[in-house]
């Protein structure tokens, strides 16, 4: 048996720690540079505008109306409605690891996954509420509005409850608005309110009063 030869291999040459961090950051500034030049395909005057999104909507062949367009709001923490900032675009998309088109409409997939979970939902209701206040100092969102977001957001969900509380908005005359608290309440119900019977609802619990009313309006016209 020939003698196991005791001279060691030679270890393939590696990159010095400052070669790897000089690559890790050329590698981050050309991400930072897509993501950059993908905010501006969409961008008029430094800001992704209502019009932008429209278009960004056609690439990611979705409606404009889509819950999923809000989610991505969500994701980004928009301020203004109908709006992307680059800071607000930029930050998100790092947070969502993308830099194009075909890694947006992949991550969107992702996200409504992600909404979904109870803890991110609540937080995605009550920004879905914020992010209507369209006017500084405003805390109320008119009755149109509020049917309209019950709908998109609330409605996949919880869609017999949303569907009557929907009607109810539209018949009554009590309430031309509607403010957070309300918005937050009508979530609280649909999530512990057995339905349809309504048994453990009890109005002496801290409901909103057009909960209260609501209720009456369903006992009496949907027994």
């Amino acid at each position: 048996m020939p003698r196991a030869s005791s001279k060691r291999k030679s270890s393939a040459p590696q990159n010095p720690p400052a070669v790897k961090s000089s690559n890790a950051r050329s590698a981050g500034k050309a991400k930072a540079k897509e993501i950059e030049n993908f905010f501006d395909k969409y961008a008029n005057g430094g800001i992704i505008d209502p019009d932008g999104i429209v278009t960004l909507c056609k690439d990611l062949e979705l409606e404009y109306t889509d819950v999923r367009i809000l989610m991505l709001a969500w994701k980004l923490k928009a301020v203004k409605l109908g709006y992307f900032t680059q800071d607000e675009w930029e930050t998100g998309l790092k947070t969502l690891q993308v830099n194009n088109l075909s890694k947006l409409k992949k991550a969107i997939s992702e996200l409504e996954k992600e909404v979904r979970t109870p803890p991110n939902f609540a937080d995605f209701y009550s920004f879905a509420f914020r992010y209507h206040l369209t006017e500084e100092k405003q805390k109320n969102i008119d009755i149109e509005t509020i049917c309209e977001l019950l709908n998109l957001v609330l409605g996949p969900q919880f869609r017999r409850q949303v569907d009557l509380l929907i009607d109810y908005l539209k018949v009554q005359s009590n309430y031309k608005v509607i403010n957070l608290d309300q918005w937050l309440g009508i979530f609280r119900f649909c999530n512990e309110i057995s339905f349809p019977d309504l048994e453990n609802y009890d109005e002496t619990q801290a409901w909103p009063l057009i909960l209260d009313n609501f209720v009456d309006w369903l006992r009496e016209n949907h027994r």
